[in-house]
């Protein structure tokens, strides 16, 4: 919170110990309202023992070790990932009062070579508590709302209180934590102080009795009349890394803040849920149906069991239609039951979405690695709760809901990309699980890439239509990737693409469409083939692991047998702000003419004056007509010739005023020839020249269009005539605006 300087230091602390008082009262008036007792705070232990992990960190450099998290999996271990923590959570859903009463037994395995005293929890809900937390508060100070922007009225807050916390019987003492200096009245972080140390290698139990209030539906989470979406709902333990994992050099928490644009990270372990709701209600929710439900008083029981993932999520409504129900088998994966809840109204949505889901799970599945799961659920929110749409968790997924799908509108294309988008997120944010706080560019980035190969592969270009236009005979077309660069700051980005979720000038976009247009043009010059290479490598070393954008740079590199260029790429665009900016500065062909002067003709010294130079080039251009009278018209010497008896000097100057990067220049010929040259040094202009027999008629610079990320392509290419390519790219980048346009229309 920032505070207006005054002059009197005592008016400055007075206010700041009236505004924690505030919030602490405030605090207890929530809890107080939802009649849970508020359990005393204690008073924060000065030395754990342990750091957190910086507030501000982002993308690593240097490399993780072998054995970092358990070491690479083999597929010959028990379990897919070397399990951390286990979670046996008992919950009830009040649909009324939209609670959710939970009691959790949480095991904890101590991976450190020091003893742990105080261990770091989630309480992610009481983002949604008030105003005063981080995410409103950044969101105030940012001036935008999250998505849709809908605020939230009186009544529909929602918080999660602690009612009780053991180890073993004795209670735990507990206290509101700021690891990223936020304001004191953000409770989204708590520490427990532990009644009895955790052994190096040992692991101790805690009983965590909670009551979670959902808030009306807001970023991945809530509730609207019947529609509840319950996600990050529960007291989850933060991230302890040990030496060698994404940067750390000694044992610290990596456990942030709930902030407006960052998403989550925890360690990989098992979950058993059972989950209590009235008889009516459909649930759908991570992880495998253990039986049949169980009815009593009305209410029903599910029993859901997922190991090897590191979140937990479930819906409910009594709305929903029959779930549309598939299967599907792919190579080294096990049958995937795949599962779409809709409301009545969505039905065309949910039809759409089952195809979508079941092309990713073959295109991601050969790509990069076989999907590891037996079940994939997917949620169409009903209408008024598009907050709760195109949110990932594992196994389990939300979309967004429209009532008519046509072919080649903005809305048939929203249904299959956000399909797509949330799982691919099952990959890069579930199975290799990155830290989205610190390095967005893994999970949003990487998977905004990949999701686009697939619509390429898939010949899906955009259409930013509605049915209306489309009736009345107005359509267009853009591709995925032009949309992309389209939305990427190219001129001045402030940010480099490793940059925290958070801390960003220009927001978490970029962290979507910088990053993926930097991959495209990384694949442009590594080759497709390289490129898949590299990402399966990824995938091997990495999976049920957490890697780092470090870890990710080696895999490339090692991958795809390129290691300069991949280096180089991270180095400008990863780790900097590097600019790509060449242009085609100037190009001209002239005829090189006999000039004026003396000349030695028969041992004797003749001076030739501009009259004589004239009669002695027409002479020759008559003769040369003479010899060659297959000649095209408008080609024959002394027009603007292909061929003639005096050749062309072609120059082309290119500047450079961004960083280098490796270009091919394509000069064309007026007699159908071409010369290609590679630009690939750090020079910021150059200058290449050719003497040919025939005039040039257009030099481009990038013809493969290999760097999306270059600030304008209308200036890498001229001509010695009129042309129309530049208004043609004008047009692709218009379509491609109108593609952004109409998207976030239909997200509105």
């Amino acid at each position: 919170m920032t505070l207006t300087r005054v002059s009197h230091s005592a008016v400055k602390v007075l206010s700041i110990t009236a505004l924690l008082l505030a919030g602490s009262v405030f605090h207890e008036e929530i809890m107080a309202q939802a009649n849970v007792a508020v359990t005393p705070i204690a008073q924060p232990v000065t030395d754990t023992g342990i750091a957190l992990a910086p507030a501000r960190g982002s993308a690593v450099s240097v490399a993780s070790l072998p054995d970092a998290w358990g070491g690479q999996r083999s597929g010959a271990e028990a379990t897919l990932s070397d399990r951390v923590v286990h979670y046996q959570i008992a919950a009830t859903l009040d649909p009324v009062k939209h609670t959710v009463e939970g009691k959790q037994k949480l095991t904890w395995r101590n991976r450190s070579k020091v003893e742990v005293r105080s261990v770091y929890l989630h309480l992610y809900m009481n983002a949604f508590e008030g105003g005063e937390s981080t995410f409103f508060t950044e969101q105030r100070n940012s001036g935008k709302g999250f998505r849709t922007g809908v605020g939230t009225k009186q009544g529909e807050w929602g918080h999660i209180a602690l009612r009780s916390v053991t180890q073993g019987g004795a209670k735990v003492a507990w206290s509101y934590v700021h690891p990223d200096n936020g304001p004191q009245t953000d409770h989204t972080v708590v520490r427990f102080d532990l009644p009895a140390a955790v052994a190096p290698g040992a692991s101790t139990v805690m009983d965590i009795d909670f009551l979670t209030k959902l808030p009306r539906v807001i970023a991945r989470t809530g509730y609207f009349g019947s529609f509840h979406l319950v996600g990050q709902w529960f007291p989850k333990i933060g991230v302890l890394e040990l030496p060698g994992e994404r940067g750390a050099t000694a044992p610290r928490w990596n456990v942030h803040e709930h902030h407006q644009e960052s998403e989550f990270y925890a360690d990989f372990g098992n979950y058993d849920v059972t989950l209590t709701a009235p008889k009516a209600y459909t649930i759908g929710a991570t992880g495998v149906l253990q039986a049949p439900p169980v009815e009593k008083n009305g209410m029903l029981t599910h029993h859901y069991v997922q190991g090897d993932v590191h979140d937990f999520a479930w819906t409910a409504d009594n709305r929903s239609a029959k779930p549309l129900q598939e299967s599907w088998t792919g190579p080294g994966s096990p049958k995937v039951a795949l599962s779409v809840i809709y409301p009545p109204e969505m039905k065309a949505s949910a039809i759409a979405a089952m195809k979508a889901a079941k092309d990713s799970l073959a295109y991601f599945s050969r790509t990069l690695g076989p999907y590891p799961y037996k079940t994939l659920t997917v949620v169409v929110p009903p209408f008024n709760a598009a907050e709760a749409g195109g949110m990932e968790y594992p196994t389990f997924m939300t979309i967004e809901g429209k009532t008519r799908v046509e072919p080649k509108t903005m809305a048939a294309f929203d249904i299959d990309f956000v399909t797509i988008h949330e799982f691919g997120h099952g990959y890069f944010y579930g199975i290799l699980a990155s830290n989205e706080h610190e390095e967005p560019m893994l999970d949003e980035g990487l998977n905004e890439y990949w999701d686009h190969r697939m619509l390429v592969e898939r010949k899906q270009d955009v259409y930013p239509v509605t049915p209306f236009l489309k009736a009345i005979g107005i359509t267009f077309s853009a591709k995925g990737f032009d949309g992309e660069r389209a939305g990427a700051p190219r001129e001045e980005p402030a940010d480099p693409i490793g940059e925290n979720a958070y801390d960003r000038l220009q927001g978490i976009g970029p962290a979507y469409v910088r990053s993926a247009t930097m991959m495209r043009d990384l694949e442009a010059r590594l080759g497709k083939d390289a490129t898949e290479r590299a990402f399966k490598e990824y995938y091997k070393r990495w999976k049920f692991r957490h890697p780092s954008v470090a870890d990710l740079r080696e895999a490339l590199a090692d991958g795809s047998g390129q290691r300069a260029v991949v280096e180089a790429v991270f180095a400008q665009q990863v780790y900097a702000t590097a600019k790509i900016d060449d242009r085609v500065d100037k190009f001209s062909s002239d005829e090189v003419l006999p000039q004026r002067g003396t000349r030695d003709v028969k041992g004797t010294w003749v001076e030739e004056n501009a009259d004589a130079v004239d009669k002695r080039v027409a002479a020759l251009r008559a003769a040369w007509n003479k010899a060659n009278p297959n000649v095209k018209a408008g080609t024959k010497a002394g027009t603007r010739a292909a061929a003639g008896p005096f050749p062309y000097r072609t120059s082309v100057v290119l500047r450079r005023r961004g960083a280098p990067v490796p270009q091919t220049v394509l000069v064309k010929f007026a007699d159908g020839s071409s010369e290609t040259v590679t630009w690939n040094n750090e020079a910021r202009w150059q200058r290449y020249t050719w003497l040919k027999p025939s005039r040039a008629v257009s030099v481009e610079l990038d013809p493969q269009r290999m760097h999306y990320l270059d600030v304008s392509k209308l200036d890498d290419s001229r001509t010695l005539k009129a042309d129309t390519r530049a208004s043609r790219r004008w047009s692709a980048d218009l379509a491609a605006i109108f593609t952004l346009l109409f998207s976030l229309i239909a997200n509105v």
